[in-house]
């Protein structure tokens, strides 16, 4: 396939969608090697004349920065800083997720404000495109100067240390590099910190999370349309000019989807004999459109982060600067990653509770929506085990961003826990498309129950394929696998 070229132009979280195929090759531009190549040399034309410290470069790291290390001892400092750095613990960091953090440094160190060589980021990039993925577990990171341990653990290869994962088994590294022919890299002045400094870990989560909630999003408004109708529910809520009046955008775009959605359905049109729904069907547009309004504030900040340098010091070339600042620091992604978490739990419980009211033996539906209940407990426990993870998505969702403890002596008084924010919104996404396949399971089985009146087109269309591999549910049988089932055709939508 073509290469993806890493140019210096604003990209948004479109523009690197190709990056996702595990066949996707990268390369760097022109102008890209020519800012690395500027901004390594003016630091190594910088420290020939430079007589007072420059922190990290010719100083400890963090409350060792009054420390100040000889010129022969730079390279011995730098690889010191990724190997005792790499203290990640915890899961192992999903394969995906480890590519696209390894594209995200990349990318930052790219625009030339890092001082790292160029054969150093081409190494990274080699990895990427032969699919060497270093191995990088899930705990250790504070979010503060970066994401130091988990980015070291990813660092460790470059130097001919920890391990890989290649086609399909886990490797050392030392092996790996023989058989690519790459011999380990000596770090020069600043590179290990080039490499450890910055928030690719966060970031990587922070973007995979949120392409998944977007489709989510869309998929809660198909199977909520479903749950309406097979509940006999009223279309009147969605009608645009009660929207109009209180014009907040994800309610109106809502809206205008489950209108679209239920175009053409049988029920909808039919007389009810109730003037009103509960808020959980009713309030539709305002819950999964206030969802809709967060994600695109979420969205602008990861955006931002992509186009973004995020490790220290900053060297920047043109203003003759080299500056110890804090742009490694998580808070713009922590608080982003928080309000992730917060929203989907919302739309995971608004479609816990719509699984409640279907279940409850209302508007004509037999209670737990079996044809003989009490001989048969039909749905009544899926509904306990999607409230199980709804209520662990609540707790998932206590913000870690409001947290914060000392590091390196006093030094890092404050810290993001950014990383914290974004495996545990990794977590409450995950379980989202749990829930809303357990309310799909029991849609599809409520609106059998409505026959011979049918739904609108998209909606039959959708519990067609949804019957390829669940079940009407006659009588009571073994549910642990229909559920897995439901699970897997909701990951698998588009």
């Amino acid at each position: 396939m073509d290469y993806f070229h890493l140019t210096l132009k604003e990209h948004s979280l479109d523009d690197i969608e190709p990056v996702f195929d595990p066949e996707a090759r990268i390369k760097l531009s022109t102008e890209a090697q020519t800012r690395i190549k500027r901004c390594r040399d003016y630091l190594d034309e910088k420290m020939k004349s430079q007589s007072t410290p420059i922190y990290g470069i010719t100083t400890g790291f963090g409350s060792l920065c009054n420390i100040s290390v000889s010129k022969d001892q730079l390279a011995q400092l730098q690889r010191n800083l990724v190997v005792s750095h790499a203290c990640g613990i915890g899961e192992e960091v999903p394969f995906e997720i480890v590519r696209l953090m390894m594209f995200l440094k990349i990318r930052s160190l790219s625009y030339g404000y890092s001082g790292i060589r160029t054969e150093t980021v081409e190494r990274l990039v080699e990895m990427f495109n032969n699919r060497v993925y270093p191995v990088v577990y899930n705990q250790g990171s504070l979010g503060a100067s970066g994401d130091l341990a988990p980015l070291a653990n990813m660092s460790l290869p470059l130097l001919g240390l920890g391990e890989v994962n290649y086609d399909g088994k886990r490797y050392q590294a030392e092996e790996i590099n023989k058989k690519f022919g790459w011999s380990p890299l000596t770090l020069s002045s600043k590179e290990g910190l080039a490499l450890l400094n910055g928030t690719q870990f966060m970031l990587a989560y922070s973007i995979y999370c949120l392409r998944k909630a977007k489709r989510l999003t869309s998929l809660a408004d198909k199977i909520a349309a479903l749950s309406l109708d097979a509940f006999d529910g009223r279309v009147e809520p969605f009608t645009h000019e009660v929207h109009a009046v209180r014009p907040h955008k994800g309610q109106i775009d809502t809206a205008e989807a489950i209108r679209n959605i239920l175009k053409g359905s049988e029920i909808v049109q039919h007389h009810k004999e109730h003037v009103q729904d509960p808020y959980s069907f009713r309030c539709v547009p305002q819950v999964h459109g206030a969802v809709k309004d967060a994600l695109n504030f979420i969205e602008k900040s990861f955006t931002t982060e992509l186009n973004s340098a995020t490790d220290n010091p900053t060297i920047i070339p043109e203003s003759d600067l080299i500056i110890s600042a804090g742009n490694f620091h998580g808070e713009p992604l922590a608080i982003p990653l928080d309000l992730l978490a917060i929203s989907m739990a919302e739309l995971g419980s608004i479609s816990e509770r719509r699984t409640y009211q279907l279940i409850s033996g209302k508007r004509g539906l037999p209670s737990f929506l079996v044809a003989h209940p009490g001989l048969n407990s039909g749905f009544m426990i899926p509904q306990y085990a999607q409230a199980s993870v709804v209520s662990q998505n609540k707790q998932l969702s206590t913000p870690s961003c409001v947290d914060t403890i000392d590091s390196s002596q006093g030094q890092e008084d404050h810290v993001s826990m950014g990383a914290n924010a974004a495996t545990k919104a990794l977590r409450v996404i995950e379980n989202i498309e749990k829930i809303l396949a357990i309310e799909l399971f029991n849609a599809a089985q409520a609106l059998e129950f409505r026959r011979p009146l049918k739904s609108s087109p998209v909606i039959e269309e959708f519990v067609a394929e949804f019957r390829k591999v669940v079940p009407f549910i006659e009588e009571d049988e073994v549910m642990y696998t229909h559920i897995a089932n439901a699970i897997e055709f909701v990951e698998q939508q588009k």
